[in-house]
């Protein structure tokens, strides 16, 4: 798969095709994307954490910043809660093959006077309105804002500038943020980022994964607790919406390359898939029960974390 396959594979848009094409012709390149320390690394941050290896495979040197003041502003806990569950999730990046990755904590520089006068420059150029819409997608309790999650996007914004990326990524609930920073920067001296936006995927119950809800897989989970969940998933006929079909095809395949369907001669025996497209169409066509989806998937899943199950057991 060429560079340009591997930047844009399992992403929702790219802003823009055009800037991406360039950046992709240049000797270094550098791509970042921030994560708030979670309690758990799931299968929805690995859509982007697999998107960051594409990059990575394709030239890109890449960055994640562990966002603890970010996660602090949008009330996700103390700096001392969320600067250990940094450490964690690093740990967890790296056990799910995101290695020679650069690590940076958002508090060792964001707090820098530099950095704090771009946040406030920035601030004068935004309006309350904007900052809010910008947030509805990824804000705690947006019911009712705090100040500081106005502050959020504007220092996600500088993040860009201070990291000196040429690329940002993030799930489409990252979109208004990052048209944001593309409108704004240059008013400050930095180039527009270009933008890769990566699908956000349904809980195994079929609506928004959320680790409230319990309706997602870990990837710290061991092999009975992947093949439990994978049971209990909801996996109606439809292509559309389907959490399974969704995992097979930004974790499995991705990961694994082919799949193989396990099931008896008179079901129509074992079936080897090349794509995760041929093995979706088999599906739409009913050609594959969701039992036995159901139960590919979790031994594709089983087998495309057995390195991060393993790490993350021996820590």
């Amino acid at each position: 798969m060429d560079s340009y396959a591997l930047a844009t594979r399992n992403t929702v848009e790219v802003v823009t095709d055009e800037e991406l094409r360039s950046v992709l012709s240049q000797d270094k390149k550098r791509v970042y994307a921030g994560y708030e320390p979670s309690g758990e690394i799931h299968l929805g941050h690995l859509v982007t954490i697999n998107k960051l290896i594409d990059l990575q495979n394709a030239g890109f040197e890449v960055v994640v910043l562990l966002a603890d003041l970010h996660a602090y502003l949008n009330r996700k806990g103390t700096m001392e809660e969320v600067r250990e569950l940094a450490d964690y999730n690093r740990r967890c990046f790296e056990a799910v093959g995101l290695t020679d990755a650069e690590f940076v904590m958002g508090s060792d520089f964001q707090l820098s006077p530099e950095y704090q006068l771009d946040v406030l420059m920035l601030s004068q150029r935004i309006t309350l309105n904007r900052a809010t819409r910008s947030m509805n997608e990824v804000g705690r309790q947006m019911e009712n804002p705090t100040v500081s999650q106005m502050v959020y996007p504007i220092m996600q914004m500088v993040d860009i500038a201070r990291l000196n990326v040429d690329a940002a990524v993030g799930g489409i609930d990252q979109r208004k943020i990052h048209m944001l920073a593309r409108e704004h920067l240059p008013s400050i001296g930095i180039k527009a980022p270009l933008c890769i936006h990566t699908p956000i995927l349904n809980g195994l119950d079929g609506k928004k994964m959320a680790s409230s809800s319990g309706n997602y897989i870990s990837v710290a989970d061991s092999e009975e607790t992947i093949t439990k969940k994978m049971k209990k998933a909801f996996c109606p006929p439809e292509i559309e919406e389907n959490p399974v079909l969704q995992t097979l095809k930004y974790h499995v395949f991705p990961r694994l390359g082919t799949v193989t369907l396990h099931r008896p001669e008179k079901f129509g025996g074992d079936v080897t898939y090349a794509s995760y497209e041929e093995m979706e169409a088999a599906y739409g066509a009913g050609n594959i029960h969701p039992a036995d989806l159901k139960g590919a998937v979790s031994a594709g899943l089983i087998e495309a974390l057995a390195d991060a199950r393993a790490f993350m057991n021996s820590e």
